[in-house]
């Protein structure tokens, strides 16, 4: 089954600097964690604040996605963690 982001939800964790958003097949809905590495790749200039990373990922949402869709599709897990090698 293919993978949707139906929710548009993300939430960005002080502690470890990176974006957590979902996505959904017909059986689970499936964690994915945006590394700070990957966050740094798209966008150089931005920081690593709550507010800058959100408005990076929101702007980069449909390449992300894509990414998320492509490492689900290789195996299907419960949450995946993507690093900048994943975009």
């Amino acid at each position: 089954m293919r993978l949707q982001f139906p929710n548009q939800s993300r939430s960005y964790s002080q502690s470890h600097h990176r974006i957590q958003f979902w996505g959904h097949d017909s059986a689970m809905e499936v964690s994915f964690y945006l590394e700070p590495d990957a966050l740094a790749q798209i966008d150089p200039g931005g920081g690593l604040d709550e507010a800058a990373a959100l408005q990076a990922f929101d702007a980069n949402r449909a390449r992300i996605e894509r990414a998320a869709e492509r490492v689900y599709s290789r195996h299907a897990h419960g949450s995946y963690l993507l690093t900048a090698d994943d975009l």
